[in-house]
């Protein structure tokens, strides 16, 4: 697959705004300026990249609770994401939906999800809704290693294949359920061996090369385009925080820590673009800086932004109990 010097100087640049976006997240959270949890998507940047780059605007994704990188690749607005994890009206949710839970429905962002496994059902309503209208718009559902052992991800994967729905189940193995390694969670060492149990691809690669997810993201999304099915892509990588901020990642070996920083997908793309003379080292400098930039736009935009108010804390929110709210 021949992929473009414009689309390797555009996964360049998603990389390196996840990457930003998340440090910033990190050191904003430790200086007490987000509030609630923050699970940061630190060394996978490859994947939703590599992924996002194959899908067009009005294709749908589904998220996680480590969804930051996800929404980023897919062109969410690093302004509205910023004000959301600060809680500010000015954000994608109003400030109501927070680190977890950032939507946007132009993007075709259908949501980040804090229960572990909620994204696969989802894909399969999109997915069976494009087929249903009859376009050729494909569903990318981001999930982790663990969230393959809820009974969501074997229903969805089976009436995804018996439909052939036009989803692209993308597994992250960054190793860890929380604190609890693949090794110990199951018994198998590659997730893509479960696409064999319905009768869909599974294909494994390196997480940390994007180049990689691409190509294998690209013949799985045009797979799903022709009416074919769904895939199963595990791509294998590795978060470098904890779980979440405050979680000191203790039950990580440090020779397993320390291999996997060497794998920097961000660094390893870099040396790529320069030695194949895709990008020069100021090309790929002006990049660095335009991201910085449009950090530091998104961090002014949150710090800026309003409280939402008090009295819109029932506004658009559904349960029984603010139907009976509102009832009185």
């Amino acid at each position: 697959m021949k992929v473009s010097k414009e689309a390797m100087k555009d996964m360049y640049l998603r990389m390196v705004r996840i990457r930003e976006f998340e440090s910033k997240a990190q050191s904003l959270f430790a200086d007490g300026k987000i509030p609630g949890f923050v699970h940061l998507y630190l060394g996978e940047e490859a994947v939703a990249t590599g992924v996002c780059e194959c899908l067009r605007d009005d294709d749908y994704i589904t998220s996680t609770h480590r969804g930051h990188g996800h929404i980023v690749a897919k062109g969410g607005d690093l302004k509205f994401m910023m004000a959301e994890l600060y809680g500010k009206a000015t954000g994608y949710c109003k400030g109501k939906g927070g680190s977890m839970h950032i939507a946007d429905r132009d993007k075709g962002i259908l949501g980040a999800n804090g229960i572990v496994g909620a994204g696969h059902n989802i894909a399969v309503g999109a997915g069976l809704s494009a087929q249903y209208r009859g376009t050729d718009q494909v569903c990318v559902c981001f999930f982790g290693d663990a969230s393959t052992n809820q009974g969501t991800f074997h229903e969805s994967l089976n009436m995804a294949a018996i439909w052939k729905l036009p989803i692209i189940f993308v597994c992250e193995n960054n190793n860890y359920g929380i604190s609890m390694s693949q090794a110990r969670h199951q018994a198998i060492k590659d997730v893509a061996d479960r696409g064999a149990a319905y009768g869909i691809p599974g294909i494994a690669v390196d997480g940390n090369d994007v180049m990689a997810v691409n190509e294998a993201a690209a013949e799985a999304v045009a797979r799903a385009r022709k009416g074919q099915g769904p895939t199963l892509l595990e791509c294998k990588t590795y978060r470098w925080r904890g779980h979440f901020e405050g979680d000191p990642g203790n039950y990580k070996p440090k020779e397993e820590q320390e291999a996997w920083l060497k794998k920097d997908p961000i660094p390893r793309f870099k040396t790529f673009l320069l030695e194949n003379k895709i990008l020069t080292a100021e090309e790929i400098a002006a990049l660095d800086q335009q991201v910085k930039d449009e950090m530091a736009e998104a961090i002014r935009f949150a710090d800026e932004s309003p409280d939402p108010a008090v009295e819109t804390v029932v506004q658009d929110i559904y349960s029984d109990i603010v139907e009976e709210v509102r009832a009185r």
